[in-house]
C-alpha cells in the first residue's frame, strides 16, 4: 500500500512538473530575450560587449578581456582566452576607447602575480540584464545583473578556499598601454566600516571626467592588502579584500555610481537596490527589456527573430541616463544641475545615430525623444553648442557636422512638442552661426561656399557635405517657425554641396581658397582625421562620399547629368574591382567600394529608387541583410556605432529606410521578414507583412496599404503612427 501511495504521489509530482515545464515553454514564448544575442558583434570589428544593461542605464558591468588598443573599444573580445575583470560600464560599438571603470576580480586560495584567468566559453552566459562565467583559474563563479545606476556582482567560491577580491581603482579602458598609467587625474577611496567603500576618480581618455562611487558587500572584509603600484605614475591604488565568509561560499557586491557625488551614489543604490536579492534585480532587469522588446512583434525563422531583437537590444544600451535619481546631473560646465525632467542622456553618438537610429526612436519609444531635446539643449546652454559627440555630458569633438540639429529638427516636424522650439532653434542657430568651437570655421564657410583643402587641411569635403546637411536641417525648423530670412540663409547653404562635385571626375572633390581641384585626385584614397592618414574625406573616400547629399537627391541627379549618368556612376560604386588607397579598419563590409560597415553609405542601395531602378535597392538589401547581419559572434560587418548599424538592419528588414531622416519619408526597399508588427500607441497597431517571400522571392511585385494599391515610393512617419497594414507581395523577378 505505501509503495503504491509512493508511485501515485510521483505521478502527481511528475505531472505537477510536466504542468510547469509546459507553463515555462509558454512564458518563454512571451519572453523575447530570449531572441537577444549579446555576442553578436563581440568578434571582428563590431566592438560590442556582452555585459549586464539595462535599458537606457547608466551601467554595464561585464568582462574584460583585453586594452590598449582600438580592437578593445568595448573592452571584450570574443576570441580571448582569458578574463582580466570585471568592469561597471562600457561604450557599445564605438570606434574609441573610454570607460571601463572599477575592475573587480575575485579569486580564491592565494594571490598570484596574475589575477586573470582562464575560462571554460561553455560556461559563458549572457542574456539582456545578466551575465555569467566560471574563472577556472580563480574557482570562482561569476554572475552578473544590473539596475540602471547600480552593477550587482555574485561571486560563489570554491568551498574551502579564502574568498577574495582585487578591487583595481587605477585600471580603465585606455588607447595604449602608456595611458593606464596616467588617464586617472585624481583618486579617493575610503573604506566606511567593513562593508563599504566609496570614494571617486578624476580620470582622461576621450573626454575628462569625474565619477563618485559606493561599493557594499554582504559579508565583511577581513583584510585589505594595498599592491605596490606597477608605475610610480599611478594615482589609484589597487587593493585585495579578504573577506569573511562565515559557511557561505557565496558573496554578493553592489557597486553605484554618479556624476555628481558620493552622496548621489548612495541616492541611486538606496533608490534601485536596497536589499541583496540578486534574482529579483535580474528580473526587474529582464522584464524592462522585455517592456521594450515588446513593442515589436516580430515572425521569422529563430536566427531572423534573433538578428531582429538583438538590433533593437542594441539600440536601447545607449542613450545614457546620466542624472542621479533625483534627476541631478554634471554637465559640459562641471557644476550640478538639476534636470526639470529628471533625466539627462548623454552617448547619443550623433554622427552615427540621427540617420536611422533616432528616427527608430521617434517610432518606438516617443516618450524619449523630448527628454533627449531637452537634454541635448540644456547642453548647448553650457558648452555653447550643441553636442556633437558627448559622453558622460562631455564634449568628445569627434567627428563632423553637428547632427543633434537633424535629431532636434525631425523631433520638431514629426509634432514632439516638450521643449522650448524657440529656445531650441536659437541654440541651433548659434552653432551654425557663431564660431564657438574648432571645427566650425564658419567665416571659411560662408566666404567660400565650402571648406577650402588648403585652410581647412583635413576632412575638407566631408565637413562641406555634412555640414550642408545640417543648414537643411535648420532651414526647414526656421520655416516652420515663420523666420523666413533664417530659412532663405540656411536654405541657400544646404547647397554648398554643388561647390565640390567635379563633373570631369564625377565625384566630389576637394578644392583650394582660390576655387582650383585638387590634384592629382585619387577618388579611392581613404582618409580619415582621427588617424594617420589625415585627407579630405571622414572614414572614407570620394567615391562613398559623393553620394552624401541626402536632403536633395534630385539636386544630385541633375547636377550628374541625369538619372542614366547618375546611374553609371552608381553602378561603378556597386561593381567597382578596384580596392581602395590605403586601409582604415572602420572602411568594411565592402560591395565594390560601398562600404556598409561605416555610416555614410547606409542610404545609398536605396538611391536606385529616384533612378526608377527599385530592383537594384531591394537586391541590395537582400545581400548587405543576409551577408553582413548574422547570428554570430563575427556576424556585424563594423562597428555598430550605439545602434545606428542596429538600426539599418531593423528599417531595411521592414522594407523601407529614413534616407533623408528629418523628411518623415521612409523609402521603400524590400522587406526580409515575413511580419512585422509594432504598437504605436493609443491601442494602434502598424503591421508589415511580406507575402510570398523567399530566398528566391526577393522583389517587391506591389504593396498595398490598408487593402489598397499604393504606388508610392515611401510610408511617411504619420501614416506608421496612425496605424495600418502595409502589404508587400514579393516575386522572384524584378517589375519591369
Amino acid at each position: 500500500m505505501k509503495k503504491n501511495i509512493l508511485l501515485f504521489t510521483t505521478l502527481l509530482l511528475a505531472l505537477a512538473c510536466t504542468k510547469k515545464s509546459s507553463n515555462s515553454t509558454q512564458n518563454i514564448e512571451g519572453d523575447l530575450t530570449q531572441y537577444v544575442n549579446p555576442f553578436i558583434g563581440t568578434a571582428f570589428t563590431g566592438h560590442t560587449f556582452p555585459g549586464a544593461t539595462y535599458p537606457l542605464g547608466m551601467m554595464q558591468p561585464g568582462p574584460e578581456t583585453g586594452n590598449f588598443s582600438w580592437e578593445y573599444c568595448s573592452g571584450y573580445f570574443y576570441d580571448d582566452e582569458r578574463i582580466n575583470g570585471f568592469s561597471q560600464n562600457r561604450l557599445n560599438g564605438t570606434g574609441c576607447v573610454d570607460l571601463g571603470d572599477l575592475l573587480m576580480q575575485p579569486f580564491a586560495g592565494e594571490k598570484r602575480a596574475d589575477l586573470s584567468s582562464r575560462f571554460d566559453k561553455s560556461t559563458e552566459k549572457a542574456s539582456p540584464g545578466y551575465y555569467a562565467v566560471e574563472l577556472s583559474e580563480n574557482d570562482v563563479k561569476v554572475e552578473i545583473t544590473t539596475a540602471p545606476h547600480v552593477a550587482f556582482h555574485r561571486y560563489t567560491f570554491a568551498e574551502g578556499k579564502p574568498a577574495n577580491v582585487l578591487a583595481d581603482f587605477q585600471s580603465g579602458l585606455v588607447w595604449q598601454k602608456e595611458r593606464l598609467f596616467t588617464h586617472v587625474l585624481e583618486n579617493e577611496v575610503t573604506f566606511e566600516g567593513d562593508r563599504t567603500l566609496t570614494g571617486h576618480t578624476r580620470r582622461t581618455e576621450w573626454v575628462e571626467r569625474t565619477y563618485y562611487f559606493v561599493i557594499e558587500f554582504d559579508k565583511p572584509i577581513l583584510t585589505s592588502e594595498k599592491l605596490d603600484p606597477q608605475d610610480p605614475r599611478e594615482k589609484a591604488p589597487r587593493y585585495i579584500l579578504t573577506f569573511d565568509m562565515g559557511d557561505d561560499t557565496t558573496l554578493n557586491m553592489k557597486i553605484a555610481m554618479s556624476t555628481t557625488g558620493v552622496e548621489g551614489a548612495k541616492a541611486n543604490l538606496a533608490a534601485e537596490v536596497s536589499g541583496w536579492d540578486f534574482n529579483a534585480v535580474h528580473q526587474q532587469a529582464k522584464d524592462e527589456w522585455n517592456r521594450y522588446l515588446s513593442r515589436v512583434q516580430v515572425e521569422g525563422t529563430n536566427d531572423e527573430k534573433t538578428n531582429f531583437y538583438t538590433s533593437l537590444y542594441h539600440l536601447y544600451i545607449q542613450p545614457n541616463n546620466i542624472a542621479d535619481v533625483d534627476g541631478r546631473y554634471v554637465g559640459p560646465n562641471g557644476e550640478i544641475t538639476q534636470s526639470p525632467t529628471g533625466t539627462y542622456y548623454s552617448t547619443l553618438s550623433q554622427w552615427d545615430t540621427f540617420r536611422a537610429a533616432f528616427p527608430m526612436y521617434t517610432i518606438l519609444s516617443p516618450e524619449i525623444i523630448s527628454d533627449m531635446v531637452n537634454a541635448m539643449t540644456d547642453y548647448s546652454g553650457q558648452q555653447g553648442h550643441l553636442p556633437i559627440w558627448a559622453l558622460m555630458g562631455k564634449e568628445t569633438f569627434t567627428m563632423i557636422g553637428n547632427h543633434s540639429i537633424p535629431m532636434i529638427v525631425d523631433a520638431t516636424l514629426k509634432g514632439f512638442t516638450g521643449f522650448d522650439a524657440e529656445k531650441v532653434y536659437g541654440e541651433i542657430k548659434k552653432t551654425l552661426t557663431e564660431s564657438t568651437h574648432y571645427k566650425s570655421n564658419w567665416d571659411l564657410y560662408d566666404k567660400h561656399g565650402y571648406y577650402p583643402y588648403d585652410l581647412i587641411r583635413v576632412e575638407s569635403v566631408s565637413r562641406t557635405l555634412e555640414c550642408s546637411f545640417d543648414d537643411y536641417c535648420a532651414a526647414l525648423m526656421a520655416e516652420k517657425l515663420g523666420k523666413t530670412e533664417d530659412y532663405a540663409f540656411f536654405m541657400k547653404r544646404s547647397g554648398y554641396y554643388r561647390n565640390h562635385y567635379d563633373p570631369e571626375t564625377r565625384a566630389m572633390r576637394p578644392r583650394d581658397s582660390k576655387g582650383e581641384w585638387l590634384t592629382p585626385f585619387d577618388p579611392y584614397e581613404l582618409a580619415h582625421a582621427d588617424s594617420s592618414v589625415g585627407g579630405h574625406y571622414t572614414e572614407g573616400n570620394a567615391l562613398q562620399y559623393t553620394w552624401h547629399v541626402m536632403q536633395d537627391i534630385p539636386g544630385l541627379i541633375e547636377l550628374m547629368g541625369g538619372k542614366e549618368k547618375t546611374g553609371e556612376v552608381l553602378d561603378y560604386l556597386f561593381n567597382t574591382t578596384q580596392e581602395s588607397t590605403g586601409n582604415l579598419s572602420d572602411v568594411t563590409g565592402l560591395i565594390g567600394q560601398y562600404a556598409h560597415g561605416n555610416e555614410p553609405s547606409h542610404h545609398v542601395a536605396y538611391i536606385y529608387n529616384w533612378l526608377d531602378r527599385p530592383e537594384e535597392t531591394q537586391r541590395l538589401v537582400r545581400q548587405i541583410t543576409t551577408d553582413f547581419y548574422k547570428n554570430k559572434p563575427d556576424g556585424l560587418i563594423g562597428n555598430d556605432d550605439c545602434g545606428q548599424m542596429s538600426a539599418w538592419y531593423m528599417f531595411s528588414a521592414m522594407g523601407f529606410y529614413p534616407v533623408n531622416p528629418v523628411s518623415g519619408e521612409l523609402v521603400f526597399g524590400a522587406p526580409q521578414l515575413p511580419k512585422v508588427s509594432i504598437t504605436v500607441g493609443e491601442g494602434k497597431r502598424f503591421t508589415m507583412e511580406a507575402l510570398n517571400l523567399s530566398a528566391e522571392n526577393m522583389y517587391v511585385d506591389k504593396i498595398e496599404w490598408n487593402g489598397k494599391i499604393y504606388n508610392q515610393k515611401f510610408i511617411t512617419y504619420d501614416a506608421i503612427m496612425n496605424g495600418g497594414n502595409l502589404v508587400f507581395h514579393m516575386t522572384d523577378t524584378p517589375k519591369q
